[in-house]
């Protein structure tokens, strides 16, 4: 069961990545036109995908709260045992991270339901770029220590 969770996890993770990304990009690098792949990526309405991020955040993580007392005991022992401590700590700063996403959540709602005006789009390119930030450095810390049997030969 702890491995169809960490899969359905995974799925959503990559799911959250996107849509977060693609609401990062169109406020940070805005695009007029929809000429071209990487135009047509940035000229989107960001304020769209704002509860769906937050829906998949929310589930994401707590999915990841579920799934987190095998890592605890299987995953993390064999860890330490196994002298990787980066491994270890980089999964504790993912731990932080996604807390502090989810205290970030009503203020990115917030800003993300008003109309633009100058002095909040600095604060939502901010925020979404934080959130941004915080999902990548989960989603790449967890698929590294899923796979690190694999990458290390053990």
């Amino acid at each position: 069961m702890a491995t169809f969770l960490l899969i359905i996890h995974g799925l959503l993770a990559v799911v959250l990545l996107g849509g977060i990304t693609h609401q990062a990009l169109s406020i940070a690098w805005p695009s007029r036109t929809k000429k071209g792949m990487v135009s047509s990526f940035r000229a989107v309405s960001g304020s769209v995908y704002t509860n769906t991020n937050i829906v998949l955040y929310l589930v994401t993580a707590t999915l990841g709260g579920t799934i987190y007392p095998v890592y605890r005991v299987a995953v993390r022992t064999y860890l330490e045992n196994a002298r990787l401590y980066p491994a270890v700590g980089s999964f504790e700063i993912k731990e932080q991270f996604v807390a502090v996403g989810l205290g970030m959540l009503p203020l990115y709602w917030l800003l993300w339901r008003r109309p633009t005006d100058a002095d909040s789009k600095l604060a939502r390119l901010a925020v979404t770029l934080i959130l941004c930030f915080i999902v990548w450095y989960g989603f790449l810390v967890g698929h590294v220590l899923n796979n690190i049997r694999g990458l290390f030969g053990l």
